[in-house]
C-alpha cells in the first residue's frame, strides 16, 4: 500500500534503616481479573494474517529493551542522572574487570545521551498553541525518534501499529495527538440524563504503567483546563472511581483491562459513554496478550465506537498481536517499526554480567554486590528483581535488617503503597528497590545504575525487560544475573547478548556472619511463604520441574539458604495442584 515518506531533518551500617517492608493489603495479581531515517512504511494484514511488509527505521542500538508485568505465573498463584553525569567503573573487587571477552563500554558522552532524540522540534508539527505551551513547560523541545516516526501519521488520523521499545518516548506519541483530537471537538452542553462521552481510552497492562501514562497526560494538559484524565485500575476503590467518572471531567481514560471490563459490565452508563470514543490505544500490546487479556481486549473492542482511530504500541509483534490487529485496525493502517532488524535487543551502554554460585551463597553475594556498588557511586539507584512476590518480601526484609536503604514493590502490596514507593524511587537517589516483575516493563525510573536479577527469569524476554530499567535514554548502566549452578540452562538463551561471566567477589567470614544474623531476624512466616512461592515458581519451569524429586531436593537447598531448616508443611490440595502429592521429602497437611 502506498505511503508518503517523511525524512527526518538531520552492609553499610552507616546507612539509615528505612526498612519499609510492611505487608500492606493484598491487592491481587495485576488487576481485578485474572539510526533512524524517519521513513514510515504502510502495511496491512490480509485475511491470512500475514506479517506486514515493512522496512525498519534502523533505530540506534543504545535503546534498551522494554519491560512491564507482574509476578510470573506459577502453578499456584497464592502459594505463598537525566543530567548525564558519568558513573565510576564498577569496583574490581567484584572481579568485573577480569576475564571479559569484550571491550568495556565507554562512559556516556553528551552526544550519546542525546542520541535518542531526533532533530525535529515539536513546534514543527501542526499542534495547538496550548499543547505547545504544555510541552515546553515539561521541558520537551525535540522529538524522540519514535515520536518523529509516528506522530505525523497519528495526527493525520491513521490507524497505527508501532513497534517501539519502552523508554523511547512512545507515551507522548499517543497522548499528544489524542489531546489534539479532544481539544478540537465541539463543547458539550451539560446533560444530566446522558453523561459525556469518553473520547480517548488507553489500555495498559499494569497499574504502574497506567498511573505513569495518566501522570504524563496531566502534564501535557496543563493549559487545556477543560480536558480531564482519569484512571481506573485494579486494587483501587471501584465505588470511588465510579463517583469520579460521574463528577469530574474524563475525556481521556487510562485503564487496566480487568477493571475496565468491570466498569463496562457493572457501572451504569459507562458502556454508553464509550460509544463516543474517538481514539483507542493499546500500550504494551504484546504484554497485554502475554498476560492473558485477549478475551477482555476483544470485549473492549466490541464495546467501543467503530468510528474511531486505533493505535497499537508494542515492543514485539508476535502472531497474537497480528491477530488482534486484524480485528481492531483499519485495512489501510500504517505499520511503523523503530526497531532495526538484527539490532541489539539490549542497550549497548549497559554492561551485562552473570555469576553462578550455590544458593547458600546468594544472600551474601547480593549483600556484597550492593555494598560495592554503593561505595562506588554515591548517587546509586539499584533494582533487585526476584522471582515471586513472596520472595521479594523476604529479600527486602533481609536487606532491611542489614540497614540498607530499601523499598519494596510487588503484587501483594496495596496499590496506594505501590504508587507511593514508585513515585519515591522515581524521584530519589541512594535507594534500593526490591521488586517482583511488576516493575519489569514500561515503568520509567530515571538514572537506575544497577539491576540485579536474583534467580532465573521466566524467559529470555523477561531478562531483557528487567535489564531495560537501566541504561535508559542513552545513559550507561550495569546488569548482574545471579544464578545457581543448576540454573545455567538459561544462559544459552541469552548467549547472543553482550554478556560476560564475572568472577565471584570475595565474601569474608565477618560478612557471612552478618548475613546469617540478618536472615535469622527475618520473620519465620515470611520465610515459609517464600519457600512455598519458590517451589511453585520453579515447578512452573519445565527445565527444573521435569524431575520432581530433584525439584524437591533443590527446594530444601533454598530453604536452608534462607535459614529455614525445617521444611514447612504444605496443604495436600496444594501439593495435588502442583503435581507433587506423592513426591518424597515434602511434608503434607
Amino acid at each position: 500500500m502506498g505511503s508518503s515518506k517523511r525524512k527526518r531533518k538531520n552492609g553499610l551500617d552507616h546507612f539509615p534503616n528505612s526498612n519499609n517492608t510492611g505487608t500492606g493489603g493484598h491487592s491481587g495479581d495485576l488487576d481485578s481479573f485474572k539510526g533512524s531515517n524517519g521513513n514510515r512504511n504502510k502495511s496491512s494484514f490480509d485475511s491470512r494474517n500475514k506479517k506486514p511488509r515493512v522496512n525498519n527505521l534502523g533505530m540506534k542500538s543504545n535503546f534498551c529493551g522494554d519491560g512491564d508485568g507482574d509476578d510470573p505465573a506459577i502453578s499456584i498463584s497464592d502459594a505463598a542522572g537525566e543530567d548525564g553525569t558519568s558513573r565510576k567503573n564498577a569496583s574490581s573487587k567484584l572481579g568485573l574487570d577480569k576475564d571479559v571477552s569484550r571491550t568495556e563500554n565507554p562512559r556516556s558522552s553528551p552526544e550519546e545521551i542525546e542520541s535518542y532524540l531526533s532533530e525535529t522540534r515539536f513546534d514543527q508539527l501542526s499542534l495547538s498553541p496550548l499543547s505547545l505551551k504544555g510541552i515546553k513547560d515539561v521541558g520537551y523541545e525535540k522529538m524522540t525518534l519514535v515520536q518523529e516516526a509516528t506522530l505525523p501519521a497519528i495526527l493525520e488520523g491513521k490507524d497505527v501499529l508501532a513497534k517501539a521499545r519502552t523508554g523511547t518516548g512512545k507515551t507522548i506519541a499517543f497522548l499528544l495527538p489524542s489531546i489534539e483530537i479532544v481539544s478540537k471537538l465541539p463543547p458539550t452542553s451539560p446533560d444530566f440524563k446522558r453523561p459525556p462521552a469518553i473520547n480517548v481510552l488507553v489500555i495498559c497492562p499494569t497499574r504502574e504503567l497506567a498511573n505513569q501514562a495518566a501522570s504524563e497526560g496531566n502534564k501535557l494538559l496543563k493549559y487545556h483546563a477543560s480536558i480531564g484524565v482519569q484512571v481506573v485500575i485494579g486494587g483501587m476503590n471501584a465505588d470511588k472511581e465510579k463517583k469520579n467518572l460521574r463528577s469530574k471531567p474524563c475525556q481521556i481514560l487510562v485503564a487496566t483491562p480487568g477493571r475496565l471490563k468491570d466498569h463496562i459490565e457493572n457501572t451504569e452508563g459507562f458502556a454508553e459513554r464509550l460509544r463516543g470514543l474517538k481514539v483507542l490505544v493499546f500500550d504494551e500490546a504484546d504484554r497485554l496478550l502475554a498476560m492473558g487479556f485477549r478475551k477482555e481486549i476483544e470485549k473492549i473492542i466490541a464495546a467501543v465506537s467503530k468510528q474511531r482511530q486505533t493505535l497499537f504500541f508494542s515492543a514485539t509483534v508476535p502472531e497474537e498481536v497480528h491477530q488482534i490487529c486484524h480485528i481492531a485496525l483499519r485495512k489501510d493502517h500504517e505499520f511503523i517499526s523503530t526497531v532495526q532488524e538484527g539490532s541489539e535487543e539490549t542497550n549497548s551502554q549497559v554492561r551485562q554480567m552473570h555469576m553462578v554460585a550455590p544458593l547458600d551463597k546468594h544472600f551474601s553475594l547480593l549483600y556484597v554486590l550492593l555494598q560495592e556498588h554503593i561505595a562506588d557511586d554515591v548517587d546509586y539507584k539499584a533494582i533487585v528483581f526476584c522471582t515471586t512476590a513472596k520472595v521479594t518480601k523476604l529479600v527486602a526484609e533481609f536487606l532491611g535488617k542489614l540497614k540498607m536503604n530499601v523499598r519494596e514493590i510487588h503484587s501483594r502490596k496495596s496499590q496506594s503503597y505501590r504508587t507511593k514507593v514508585s513515585d519515591e524511587f522515581r524521584k530519589s537517589r541512594g535507594l534500593i528497590l526490591v521488586t517482583s516483575d511488576v516493575s519489569a516493563r514500561g515503568v520509567d525510573y530515571p538514572d537506575v545504575t544497577l539491576v540485579i536479577q536474583l534467580g532465573v527469569p521466566a524467559d529470555r524476554e523477561q531478562y531483557i525487560h528487567r535489564l531495560g530499567r537501566t541504561g535508559r535514554k542513552g545513559k550507561e548502566g550495569q546488569g548482574i544475573l545471579l544464578l545457581a549452578p543448576w540454573e545455567d540452562f538459561f544462559l544459552p538463551s541469552i548467549k547472543d547478548l553482550p554478556m560476560t561471566e564475572a568472577s565471584l567477589p570475595l565474601v569474608d567470614p565477618n560478612t557471612n556472619r552478618k548475613v546469617e544474623g540478618a536472615l535469622s531476624y527475618v520473620e519465620k512466616a515470611t520465610k515459609e511463604s517464600a519457600y512455598l512461592a519458590w517451589l511453585g515458581y520453579y515447578n512452573s519451569i519445565k527445565k527444573v520441574s521435569k524431575d520432581k524429586c530433584r525439584l524437591v531436593e533443590l527446594s530444601k537447598e533454598f530453604s536452608r539458604s534462607i535459614g529455614l531448616y525445617n521444611i514447612p508443611a504444605i496443604p495436600r490440595r496444594v501439593l495435588n495442584k502442583m503435581g507433587l502429592a506423592n513426591i518424597p521429602g515434602l511434608r503434607a497437611i
